[in-house]
């Protein structure tokens, strides 16, 4: 009894025993070494990977693994996604040098064939500015092995690329003629998706007409008018200006290939206004647009018949014109301005020994024109008849347009007038302004219902 009550109420304790050991969840705490802190002589200041040797002591050495060593740690099949984009890009980049590359030889391949022909014809070639009078003639060995040599470098003086796929160039310095301007477009080889996806579209979208390389030319006759185009201290000048008989009557007449006849009518004006008809002479694929029968017989020589036969299909349209290309909306552009147009598909074999005949006879056709295109006067009045009737009609909506700002001005001053005299009435005499000006409208609206009636 007395040792229950001892344990009850803070007796004697009994005297601690040592866990048995038989007892292992509790082994772990038996005897548990006293904390003590590590001495700071056995950390290192800075880590040394020499190697297992220079380990300081007390310490395990730091194993060695693949993660310091980058060619180790990746391998070629990690880079993948990114092998794909290199390939891809260095492909698009093949591709456009090569693309580039053909362009500006095709591109040479005509100059090469065209130039002889614009250096014997016209006094000035290119942008090249003012050749002096001691310059090589094109006939000359020197000028012509510039011409024809292996070079890619396109001669800026002659041919001026605007963009990988088109060039340019320029002549002027001939009787007859102010100026003319070429334009070669070339394929988008640079871009052959490009190409295919307007391939595709042309298919199914009759707007978009198939990729092709053609030239275009626009040669500007001087039609008179030298002394406005000639300065007067050029060299030649006043002699040009004693001769100024190179004015031809005004007209529309063109030789087109029908797969660009419907194209043509439908994107140009001055074309939409003749009459297609065909002609014995010409091969089958041709065809005249023109306003007048006695224009044809006058142009449509056996040497120009002969040149287009010997083009084939690769002409598309030779158009003599001095309408504009759109319909005209206004009245200023309905003043004739004479020009003439050439465009020929450039040869994939870079042929143009086909072609030469037609391109010069296109250069002296402003002196044909000069000496054969005056016409009877019956002749003409049935060309003027649709140049008049498009400029009456012109006139007509000008008047309208005219007449109603005519009438909006009146409204404004008739309306400021109104103010005016509001302004300087009371509120009494405005409001029997105003009654009497209601009733005046009323009146008017009556009568006009009546007058309907």
């Amino acid at each position: 009894m007395a040792q229950v009550l001892n344990n009850l109420f803070g007796g004697a304790k009994p005297s601690a025993s040592p866990v048995p050991s038989g007892d292992s969840d509790f082994a772990d705490f038996a005897e548990a070494p006293d904390p003590s802190p590590a001495s700071f002589s056995a950390i290192p200041n800075t880590p040394n990977f020499a190697g297992a040797g220079s380990t300081p002591a007390g310490l395990r050495p730091v194993p060695y693994t693949k993660w310091y060593n980058v060619h180790e740690r990746y391998s070629l099949s990690d880079f993948k996604q990114e092998g794909v984009i290199l390939v891809f890009l260095v492909i698009i980049v093949i591709v456009h040098l090569i693309g580039t590359r053909t362009n500006r030889k095709k591109a040479k391949a005509w100059v090469n064939a065209h130039a002889p022909i614009l250096q014997k014809e016209f006094a000035l070639v290119g942008f090249g500015g003012r050749k002096p009078s001691t310059s090589l003639d094109i006939g000359d060995e020197n000028l012509a092995k510039s011409l024809a040599n292996e070079s890619l470098q396109l001669p800026e003086d002659v041919l001026k690329e605007k963009s990988p796929q088109e060039f340019a160039t320029y002549a002027t310095g001939r009787q007859n003629v102010a100026f003319l301007d070429f334009n070669l477009t070339l394929l988008k080889r640079y871009s052959p998706l490009t190409t295919l996806a307007e391939f595709g579209l042309s298919l199914f979208i009759d707007s978009i007409p198939a990729p092709s390389e053609r030239m275009e030319a626009i040669l500007y006759p001087f039609d008179g008018k030298e002394a406005l185009t000639v300065p007067g201290q050029a060299p030649g000048a006043q002699e040009v200006r004693k001769d100024t008989k190179s004015s031809y009557d005004g007209f529309v007449w063109a030789i087109v290939n029908k797969d660009v006849m419907k194209r043509l009518r439908n994107d140009r004006y001055d074309v939409s206004i003749t009459t297609t008809r065909d002609n014995a002479k010409l091969p089958n694929w041709a065809t005249v647009m023109s306003e007048s029968a006695e224009v044809t017989d006058a142009l449509l020589t056996p040497e120009l018949v002969k040149a287009i036969e010997e083009s084939g299909e690769l002409l598309e349209h030779l158009i003599i014109t001095d309408q504009p290309i759109d319909q005209p909306t206004k009245l200023d552009e309905t003043v004739p301005k004479k020009r003439i147009y050439l465009s020929m598909r450039v040869p994939s074999s870079n042929a143009y020994s086909a072609v030469l005949p037609l391109f010069q006879y296109f250069i002296r056709l402003p002196d044909i024109l000069v000496q054969v295109a005056h016409f009877r006067p019956e002749v003409m009045r049935k060309v003027r008849t649709t140049r008049e009737d498009t400029i009456r009609r012109l006139q007509k909506v000008d008047e309208e347009e005219k007449a109603e700002e005519r009438a909006i001005e009146r409204e404004k001053a008739k309306k400021l007038k109104r103010d005016m005299e509001l302004k300087g009435l009371s509120a009494t005499e405005q409001k029997k302004y105003l009654e009497k000006e209601k009733k005046q409208e009323l009146k008017k609206s009556q009568k006009k219902m009546t007058q309907r009636a």
